[in-house]
């Protein structure tokens, strides 16, 4: 089967043959009813057959199929703008189409169909869960009354300490005024407390196990009440540091206090006399955890300009070093000098003497003390330029001198009965000048013990 012949086009008035494309005269042109009746008999198949369609007849009869043919695309009869085949058509004015009407099944309510997709999930009288799982069904224009205040499993702040809680949790199951936890047995509490969070609850108010007559506490708060407000309360007296046991409640404190002032004063000045005593022997304890144990000290002297005027407006005014041990368990020796001299040194030379001092380990050791001393005059001068020249002086004790027998427990470093031995004339003023024995206003000087290794060992 052919094609229907094309028709004759027209331009701008123009008529031209579909052929040639050459212009027509129009009043040349007629119809042939002989040839379009032979054309209308020609046979031919649905325009639609490639989409599926199978009809073919007479191309007479084309358009009397296409008036029934389900490949045919046609406007949908709501005028929803959407065109579709025919056989689609149906599917769509009762499902999709956005115009159909349609009536809700809970509220008999009738919508367009684009309209009932919005009111579908939101009718309020379909019959939907409680959103909470607490297995209650109900309209859904009762749902939100139903959350607010009677669904069990809603979530809902604590009275007392607003914390969200599920709301058959935290249900009242007994008087305000009747036990509290606190006073229920330890295992039914334990229990409980799952259940029940006021037995928890750190803000739930409960009375003052003292019986105070304060109406409710919150249960963080009753140490807190029991330590600083409350009436009934023992309380020991502010006192009891200084010795006093008293323990009486909390409004009976300050009649006690009242009429033992004169007790407490005597207490107080006792325990200030003890804790005297206590800090003197921990500073000790100290100074002696501070000194040297290997027989040598170097003792730096700062300051140096001031403290020689200081010795030459003073006569004989001495200097002393921290105390030292020869070795550990060992003999306690002290270093002093005068600046601007001593003796045959007075105001000419530095004075240099060492002395023995009560030792913690006296009982131990062999007396008189016996051992070399050596003292120095340290040379500052930077060893890479010049080599150092200390002022050395060595010395055997004479274990006759009372200096070197074992000291007695009231002797001390300013105890002047008890001369240092020494150097009267270790070095003069204008020797101290010619080199760095003096620098950046300090001196230093050694004393060293020569302890024999037996000792040591």
């Amino acid at each position: 089967p052919s094609d229907p012949e094309p028709s004759v086009s027209c331009s701008e008035g123009v008529f031209k043959c579909p052929e040639d494309q050459l212009p027509l005269d129009y009043a040349k042109i007629y119809p042939d009813p002989e040839l379009e009746a032979q054309v209308l008999s020609l046979a031919i198949r649905c325009i639609h057959s490639e989409e599926g369609c199978r009809w073919s007849g007479l191309i007479k009869h084309l358009q009397a199929h296409l008036g029934t043919c389900g490949f045919n695309v046609i406007p949908c009869p709501n005028r929803c703008s959407a065109k579709l085949s025919r056989r689609d058509l149906p599917e769509h004015v009762q499902h999709g189409c956005p115009k159909r009407r349609v009536k809700c099944e809970f509220c008999a309510s009738d919508f367009t169909g684009e309209a009932f997709e919005g009111h579908q999930g939101t009718c309020p009288q379909e019959s939907v869960y409680c959103e909470n799982k607490c297995g209650a069904r109900m309209m859904r224009r009762l749902l939100s009354q139903h959350a607010l205040s009677e669904c069990p499993k809603r979530t809902q702040p604590c009275t007392y300490c607003s914390k969200e809680f599920v709301f058959d949790t935290i249900q009242v199951r007994w008087s305000p005024w009747g036990p509290s936890p606190c006073q229920l047995p330890a295992q039914l509490t334990a229990s409980l407390a799952p259940q029940n969070h006021q037995y928890q609850c750190p803000r739930y108010p409960v009375p003052c196990p003292n019986q105070c007559g304060t109406p409710s506490i919150a249960r963080e708060d009753v140490p807190t009440h029991l330590k600083e407000s409350c009436s009934t309360a023992m309380l020991l007296c502010p006192f009891k540091e200084a010795g006093c046991k008293h323990r009486c409640p909390k409004l009976a404190m300050g009649r006690h206090l009242e009429e033992s002032t004169k007790t407490h004063l005597g207490m107080v000045c006792a325990l200030v006399s003890r804790q005297r005593q206590e800090i003197l022997e921990l500073r000790r304890d100290m100074e002696e955890l501070s000194v040297s144990s290997d027989g040598i000290l170097i003792w730096k002297i700062a300051d140096y300009a001031r403290k020689l005027q200081e010795a030459k407006a003073r006569s004989n005014y001495e200097f002393f070093s921290p105390p030292f041990y020869t070795h550990k368990y060992g003999y306690k020796l002290q270093v002093s000098a005068f600046l601007n001299g001593n003796g045959s040194g007075e105001s000419s030379h530095l004075s240099v003497y060492i002395r023995v001092l009560p030792g913690e380990y006296d009982n131990l050791l062999e007396w008189p003390f016996s051992y070399r001393v050596t003292f120095s005059l340290l040379d500052q001068s930077d060893p890479s330029l010049s080599k150092p020249q200390h002022i050395t002086e060595t010395f055997h004790p004479d274990p006759n001198w009372k200096n070197f027998q074992k000291p007695g427990a009231s002797r001390s470093s300013l105890d002047e009965s008890t001369l240092g031995f020494g150097y009267p004339k270790f070095i003069s003023h204008e020797d101290i000048r010619k080199r760095n024995y003096v620098r950046d206003n300090a001196i230093f000087i050694k004393a060293s013990v020569e302890i024999p290794q037996k000792i040591l060992a």
